[in-house]
């Protein structure tokens, strides 16, 4: 396929960009398109993923056929199964009149599941019959049925992860996968960056009738070393949101800055693994979070040292009087934040005082506390729900934490 061709389709579906990487999906897309082979496309939210389902379709054989996109995780649990393969009349409550689902309505053309990854595991096993034999059954119904259906997929989850933790079969997954096409995310076609923020500039213009903005080289600069988490999405967003507001139509850094938020704000080399909850945690991570957890029982040994000592226990008669401590016991004297601890092990009628026992300085342990909070907040793109769940802690210990330590989000 030459690079007319591709331009081309770029024009066509409108597509902005002349990345290697994204020519050769649309190249792949348009190959692929004259067989009946499941495609799997993989990409980040906000990279125009629906986009190359309608590619397939438009270049097939299909194209004068319905065409249905599906967004699997905006369909209720218990209302997909009959969104895509239909219902008997009284098979549940609701259920006035048989409905004809949209694999049956899309007999003879594709349909596109974007968000795939977010399917019932149920749902999945009846997606598997009708992508291995064309094979389905209405809800409420024993009559089985035929269809023949082209099936385009799209996630931007971590599929493999998901098989791991059981959320999605594997057997899905490679009949789905057939043909794989990756979508580049916007941070890995910076060049790209420029011919985006034009083109939106220039229809906004158009649209509500005022100059079209410009970027000064620093600003272009800032622009594409932005991590751009929503991707083609986020930067039409900025694009228009700084048009509207803005009187000034030379755009530098110091007004671009307002409208980037501060956490993404980096040319730095990032750890970037795709995903959200699905994303592997690495061993350093787990190591500050045996530091973070090690931190909070040290504090909950100092509390109910404290409690003890308020109780005026007395360590130093341990010794002449076994009724405190009926059998061999370990002992410890209370913490305080300037004295070191002693041990006193009784063993028999023998007391015997050991070393003090240091107490581990705190910085490190706050330095590391600190950037394990910052990770998991990277992680999962400043939602401090989420955040706090992998940590272990409440989301109001995380909101303590982060005024404590001043993380910025």
């Amino acid at each position: 396929m030459d690079i007319q061709d591709i331009q081309s389709i770029k024009q066509r579906f409108k597509i902005i960009g002349n990345d290697p990487h994204l020519n050769r999906a649309i190249e792949i897309a348009v190959q692929v398109a004259g067989t009946d082979l499941t495609v799997l496309i993989n990409g980040e939210s906000g990279t125009g993923k629906d986009v190359f389902p309608q590619i397939i379709h438009q270049n097939s054989s299909r194209k004068h056929k319905k065409y249905f996109a599906i967004n699997c995780g905006a369909i209720p649990e218990g209302t997909i199964d009959s969104e895509l393969f239909g219902h008997e009349k009284g098979s549940f409550t609701g259920a006035h009149e048989t409905r004809k689902g949209y694999f049956e309505e899309a007999d003879g053309g594709t349909i596109f599941l974007d968000e795939v990854g977010e399917m019932p595991l149920a749902t999945q096993a009846r997606l598997l019959r009708v992508l291995e034999n064309g094979e389905f059954i209405k809800v409420g119904s024993s009559k089985v049925q035929k269809t023949d259906v082209r099936v385009v997929a799209a996630t931007n989850l971590n599929i493999p992860m998901a098989i791991e933790k059981g959320k999605f079969r594997e057997d899905l997954y490679y009949r789905l996968n057939t043909v794989p096409i990756h979508i580049p995310s916007l941070r890995e076609r910076k060049e790209d960056i420029r011919l985006l923020f034009r083109k939106f500039a220039t229809d906004c213009a158009e649209k509500y009738r005022m100059p079209a903005l410009q970027l000064t080289q620093e600003a272009l600069i800032m622009l594409e070393n932005y991590r751009w988490d929503g991707n083609i999405r986020q930067l039409k967003n900025i694009t228009e949101q700084i048009s509207i507001i803005e009187n000034e139509r030379i755009i530098t850094p110091d007004i671009l800055k307002q409208y980037l938020p501060n956490n993404n704000m980096t040319s730095l080399p990032t750890l970037y693994k795709g995903g959200r909850e699905e994303d592997t945690i690495s061993e350093r991570d787990l190591l500050y979070k045996v530091l973070f957890d090690m931190k909070n029982d040290i504090i909950e040994l100092r509390k109910t040292v404290k409690e003890l000592s308020e109780n005026r226990i007395n360590v130093g008669h341990i010794a002449d009087n076994q009724s405190l401590t009926p059998i061999n016991a370990t002992v410890i004297t209370p913490m305080e934040e300037e004295e070191d601890a002693f041990v006193y092990v009784q063993d028999n009628d023998e007391v015997e005082k050991t070393e003090p026992v240091k107490e581990t300085t705190s910085l490190s342990l706050e330095q590391t506390e600190k950037e394990l909070i910052c990770k998991a907040l990277e992680r999962h793109k400043g939602k401090r729900k989420d955040a706090a769940k992998e940590l272990g802690i409440s989301e109001r210990t995380l909101y303590r934490k982060i005024n404590e330590y001043q993380i910025n989000l």
